[in-house]
C-alpha cells in the first residue's frame, strides 16, 4: 500500500494554495475528493489562461492530479445531506477559504464532530480564523507585501519585488498538509479530531526566520542586497560571467580557501589577509566583491563551472526555466512525469518532491468535473438509486450552468 492509502479527505479547495497542499497527499495515496460548486462551474482553476479549453486547463492539471471530483451545492439542504454522509466515512475535511467562511458554512470541528468525533478539519485561510484581518481575502501577492518579503527582494536601488513564484501560496499548502497529517495522527491515537487553523499570513511571517530573530533581539534592519547576496556571508551571491550568470557561495571557510586558489589569489585566504575569515570579508565586502566581480567577468559560465565544480566549491548556473527542466539531475530524479488527458493528450508536469520509501508515486490526470459522481455517492456515501434521484430533485448537485461564467470565484485563498 502507498503511505496514505487508508486516508480519505473531503476537500473544499480552489485555485492554487489549497490544491497544492492536497496534491502531495493524493500523490502519496490519500483519496482526495474535491467538492466542486456547480453554481460557478467548479474550481476556478479549471479556467485559468492561457492554456485552457472548456473546463480543462494545464493550471488545473498541475494542482489536481490523483484526485476525484463531485459537483455538490452545499447551500442546499440536499447538498449538505450528502456532505454530512461523506464526513461520517472520512478522515479529514480540508478547505482553503476566507477566514470567516468555514464557520459560516459549517465545516469546523464543533459543527461536524457529532457526525464523526475523529474528523480533522483543516482550514487554510488567508489570515487565519482569528485576528483583525480574518475576514479579508488572502492573495499571495498581497501577503508577500504585508509580510516584508517584497521589501527584501530585488536590487537595492530598485522597487520592492515579488518572488517569481507564488511562494506564500505554495508554502502555505505544504504547512496545511503537515498540519492535516499531524491532526490525523493525533485523531487516530486519541479518537478525537480537531480544527487545524492554518493561514498564509502565519506562514509568510514564520518564513522570515533568522532575519526576524536578528531584528527582534538585536534591532537588525533587513535590507535588499546587490546581486541577491547573502546578508552576512561573503561571498555568496550571483556573479556575472562573460556570457551569463552563476551563483558562487562560500558558506564555510574551506570553500573560501578553495575559491581563492581557483581565482589565482591564494593569499586572500592566508593568515593576515583582511579577507581571511568571515568577519574580515564582511567588513571589507564592497572592496572584495568589486575584485571578485571583475575576475568573474573574464570567463564564461561554463569555463568557471569547469574549475569550480572539481574544487568542490558550492556553485551553479542561473538557469532559465527550460534549462532547469532539462537538467540531467532533474531527469535522473524523475521530477518530470506524464499523464494522459482526453483533451490535452500526454501532459508533462513536475512531480511532487515528497518521497516516502523506495516506490515512486503513481500519477493519474486531474479529474473532469463531477467525474466521480457515481463512485463517491454509491461506493463512498453508500446511497442507492432512489436516494440519489431524490437528492437530485432537491438540487444537491446543482443546475449545470455554462462553464467559465463571470461569477466564478476569484483566485485568492478565501474567495467564497
Amino acid at each position: 500500500m502507498r503511505p496514505l492509502e487508508d486516508v480519505r479527505i473531503i476537500s473544499l479547495e480552489q485555485y492554487g494554495a489549497g490544491p497544492f497542499g492536497s496534491v502531495h497527499l493524493a500523490d502519496l495515496g490519500a483519496e482526495v475528493v474535491k467538492i466542486e460548486d456547480p453554481r460557478v462551474g467548479g474550481d476556478v482553476g479549471r479556467y485559468v489562461p492561457p492554456y485552457a479549453e472548456g473546463e480543462d486547463s494545464l493550471f488545473f492539471e498541475t494542482f489536481n492530479r490523483n484526485k476525484k471530483s463531485i459537483s455538490l451545492d452545499l447551500t442546499t439542504r440536499a447538498g449538505r445531506e450528502v456532505f454530512e454522509e461523506l464526513v461520517k466515512v472520512s478522515d479529514a475535511v480540508y478547505s482553503n477559504l476566507r477566514g470567516d467562511v468555514p464557520e459560516k458554512i459549517g465545516i469546523t470541528y464543533d459543527q461536524l464532530k457529532h457526525l464523526n468525533p475523529a474528523i480533522v478539519c483543516c482550514s487554510l485561510t488567508g489570515f487565519g480564523m482569528t485576528g483583525p484581518r480574518k475576514n479579508e481575502p488572502g492573495y499571495d501577492y498581497v501577503l508577500q507585501g504585508l509580510a516584508g518579503w517584497m521589501d527584501l527582494t530585488g536590487e537595492p536601488d530598485g522597487p520592492p519585488t515579488k518572488s517569481g513564484l507564488s511562494l506564500v501560496d505554495f508554502s502555505g499548502g505544504y504547512v496545511a498538509a503537515i498540519a492535516l497529517l499531524a491532526g490525523l495522527h493525533a485523531a487516530r491515537r486519541d479518537g478525537v479530531g480537531m480544527d487545524c487553523d492554518v493561514s498564509l499570513y502565519d506562514t509568510a511571517i514564520a518564513m522570515l526566520t533568522y532575519p526576524a530573530a536578528w531584528h527582534l533581539n538585536a534591532g537588525y534592519q533587513p535590507a535588499r542586497t546587490r546581486h541577491s547576496a547573502h546578508p552576512s556571508l561573503v561571498p555568496f551571491q550571483a556573479f556575472q560571467a562573460s556570457d551569463g550568470w552563476l551563483v558562487v557561495g562560500c558558506a564555510k571557510e574551506k570553500f573560501w580557501a578553495r575559491l581563492a586558489e581557483v581565482i589565482g589569489h591564494p593569499e586572500w585566504a592566508a593568515h593576515g589577509s583582511p579577507y581571511a575569515n568571515f568577519s574580515g570579508r564582511q567588513q571589507h565586502r564592497e572592496e572584495l566583491l568589486a575584485k571578485l566581480e571583475d575576475i568573474f567577468r573574464r570567463r564564461t559560465v561554463d569555463e568557471w563551472l569547469s574549475v569550480l565544480y572539481p574544487a568542490s566549491i558550492p556553485c551553479g548556473p542561473i538557469n532559465d526555466v527550460p534549462a532547469a527542466l532539462k537538467e540531467a539531475h532533474t531527469l535522473a530524479r524523475n521530477l518530470v512525469v506524464t499523464t494522459e488527458h482526453p483533451r490535452f493528450g500526454t501532459v508533462q508536469q513536475v512531480a511532487s518532491p515528497v518521497r516516502v520509501g523506495a516506490e515512486l508515486p503513481q500519477y493519474r490526470r486531474a479529474p473532469l468535473r463531477n467525474e466521480h459522481f457515481d463512485e463517491v455517492l454509491r461506493d463512498i456515501a453508500g446511497l442507492d438509486d432512489g436516494k440519489i434521484a431524490e437528492l437530485r430533485r432537491d438540487g444537491a448537485f446543482g443546475a449545470e450552468p455554462a462553464t467559465g461564467q463571470s461569477d466564478a470565484p476569484g483566485p485568492e485563498t478565501g474567495s467564497r
